[in-house]
C-alpha cells in the first residue's frame, strides 16, 4: 500500500469543474430549447 497520507482538499478539480459548468451550460440551453418548441406548439396548435 502507499504510504503517503491523503490531505483533505489537496485535489485539483479544475477538469471536474470544467465538465460540471459544461454540464449545466447543456441543461440550461436544452431547458430554453424544450420551452421554445412547446410554446410554439401550443401557439400552432390553439
Amino acid at each position: 500500500m502507499s504510504e503517503e497520507k491523503h490531505e483533505h482538499g489537496s485535489m485539483n478539480t479544475d477538469v471536474q469543474e470544467k465538465t460540471f459548468a459544461n454540464f449545466m451550460r447543456l441543461v440550461s440551453k436544452s431547458t430554453v430549447i424544450i420551452l421554445v418548441a412547446l410554446v410554439l406548439l401550443y401557439l400552432v396548435n390553439g
